[in-house]
């Protein structure tokens, strides 16, 4: 990748310009530079996206979902043999480490494998009993928005399961991480996908939703970022009655009981809190600790958190990159100081460091009082808050004290305890001492203001389908 890069639109199986000849820069926030440039989408092109998408509908979704999954096993492997290269692009892009950049497309090709292998399961006829059965049908096409922090697996998690259950795709790709939605859609076009099954747009994202979702062509609308964006877009598809698969904001509690075992919950939650810079709507944010382990385990993430080597992405050395954007600085420093003046206190970090790049250290605040905006509104970032509790009760409780349900953590070896926790946090996830991303196989949705739908596993395919119910069927003879 170079400055002179112009990564272009894919409408009706061809890459092209955008007819207007708009292209938007593409920062590389280690330099803060421009690193690449990629098309933008004219109305015009958006019309042509979606008649390509709705000349294809037919031929797609009566194609048999035998020959729908091996196209996508197909696209796994084509897309596994360009990691190398295109994991350095995406470092270079958002920001992340290249082995992050790495795992990420790993899991991207997982989401492709397994949806491929269980298309034809997951399209088959199911039995109700001797009369009635379920026929799973697509939908139709779907429009998909994807972000910038994990672009690999959520455009896999989105084009995936739409195109094993039959249905085609407008993709609008992030354009801080164009490179991306480049390689996975080139991976599908080389694995034979149909013309117009996969088309790829990027632009002004307000005009591109609008334009799209205010067509009758488009059935499905799914969606991962922000609350406030989700909940306008859900708007928008109201007009046309389009399903939502919306995947928002969270501010992950962990709960640490007076039983953990901090030899693997420090280190648990300081990795996978510190990855991609902490943004990521999965991440931990707010530390809630058995009041015995409070001044052992703030002391342990304390020493892990100034020992974090921040460099540049490419440096095999660095184990955190920049934030993406000067967006995300602005952020943590707005963060920081509220609730610094309100009282909390900087354990360390707090301060964007004096160098190019959007560099943000990994933050640790205590004494964080509860109308510090730290704590209500989605920090995603390197910012984790640390307070004590002391019984269970009132750690679910401060758990559960945000508008957010996405994920929630807890370590502990009690069993009453794990009942009470996860029986008590509201959260679309929750994981016993256990941090990790979420597998190929398994769905995953939010509650509260976290969103509605399934991404993943079978409910991520049944997410596409309409599950037409037949009756009657011994009346036929």
């Amino acid at each position: 990748m170079s400055a002179a890069t112009c990564y272009q639109l894919f409408i009706n199986g061809k890459w092209r310009a955008g007819s207007d000849g708009v292209t938007v820069p593409v920062t590389n926030p280690a330099t803060e530079k421009p690193v690449a440039s990629v098309a933008a989408a004219s109305a015009s092109d958006l019309d042509e996206a979606l008649a390509s998408a709705e000349r294809s509908r037919k031929a797609w979704s009566s194609r048999p979902a035998k020959e729908r999954g091996e196209v996508l096993v197909a696209a796994a492997r084509i897309l596994a043999a360009k990691v190398p290269a295109a994991a350095k692009d995406l470092a270079a892009e958002q920001g992340k480490t290249i082995a992050e950049a790495a795992g990420e497309y790993a899991r991207a090709v997982e989401t492709f494998n397994w949806n491929g292998t269980h298309a034809e399961e997951l399209s088959a006829a199911i039995p109700m009993g001797p009369n009635r059965m379920i026929m799973p049908e697509p939908l139709g096409v779907v429009a998909a928005f994807t972000p910038w922090n994990y672009p690999a697996v959520l455009i896999a998690r989105k084009l995936a399961p739409a195109l094993a259950a039959g249905c085609p795709v407008i993709l609008k790709g992030a354009e801080e991480t164009p490179s991306v939605a480049v390689q996975i859609v080139e991976a599908l076009r080389e694995a034979g996908l149909p013309e117009g099954v996969v088309n790829l747009v990027f632009g002004v994202p307000a005009q591109i939703s609008r334009h799209l979702l205010n067509s009758p062509i488009v059935k499905v609308l799914t969606f991962t970022g922000s609350t406030a964006v989700g909940k306008e877009l859900a708007k928008l598809a109201a007009t046309n009655l389009q399903r939502c698969i919306l995947e928002l904001g969270g501010h992950s509690p962990v709960v640490v009981c007076e039983d953990a075992d901090l030899n693997k919950a420090v280190p648990a939650i300081a990795e996978y809190k510190f990855e991609c810079a902490g943004q990521s709507c999965n991440a931990p944010s707010r530390i809630l600790v058995a009041r015995p382990l409070y001044e052992e385990f703030l002391s342990r993430m304390t020493e892990i958190a100034r020992k974090i080597k921040i460099g540049a992405p490419d440096d095999p050395t660095t184990e955190m990159g920049p934030m993406a954007n000067a967006r995300r600085i602005e952020a943590m420093q707005r963060l920081t100081k509220d609730a610094t003046d309100r009282g909390a206190r900087i354990e360390t970090g707090g301060a964007r460091l004096d160098r190019p790049g959007y560099y943000w250290p990994p933050t640790i605040l205590t004494g964080v009082p509860k109308d510090a905006k730290v704590l209500q509104e989605e920090p995603f970032g390197p910012i984790l808050t640390v307070a004590p509790f002391d019984t269970i009760e009132e750690a679910v409780e401060e758990a559960n004290a945000t508008e957010y349900g996405l994920a929630a953590y807890f370590f502990t070896a009690s069993a009453d305890a794990k009942r009470e926790l996860i029986d008590g946090l509201a959260a679309g996830a929750v994981s016993v001492n256990y941090l990790k991303g979420v597998s190929a196989d398994a769905p995953y949705g939010g509650v509260k203001q976290s969103g509605y739908g399934y991404e993943g596993g079978e409910h991520g395919v049944r997410s596409f389908q309409n599950l037409k119910l037949v009756n009657g069927l011994g009346s036929f003879g």
